[in-house]
């Protein structure tokens, strides 16, 4: 039986993160990060992600993510239209497959993620 929907109480994302070392590819700051995978028994991976600030680039993303900015500060730079669009806490984002780009995070940010 496939399951229809997942549920994870609030006692489920307020785990400790775990450290998770410095970010590949990091090219300025530390970015160093922290997670918190959960498991809701599917193929999509979601959790908590946590990142000092820094920048990184991004080739062709292999997958689909969709966030929300739990607190903190980033820019996410579009390599091919040079759009820049600022994220904060309360925002909602979606990185779609072949995208390519640049994070730069200017404020610890922690998010909620889902990729599929």
């Amino acid at each position: 039986m496939t399951k229809k929907m997942i549920h994870l109480p609030s006692s489920a994302v307020r785990g400790e993160l775990t450290a998770a070392g410095q970010r590949p590819g990091a090219d300025s700051g530390d970015p160093q990060l922290g997670t918190l995978p959960l498991d809701g028994g599917t193929d999509a991976q979601f959790g908590i992600w946590e990142c000092q600030p820094g920048g990184w680039p991004v080739v062709d993303r292999p997958n689909t993510e969709a966030c929300y900015v739990l607190s903190g500060k980033a820019t996410i730079t579009d390599s091919e239209t040079g759009d820049k669009m600022e994220i904060s806490a309360g925002d909602f984002s979606v990185l779609l497959p072949g995208w390519s780009g640049r994070w730069d995070v200017t404020e610890t940010v922690r998010k909620a993620y889902t990729i599929f």
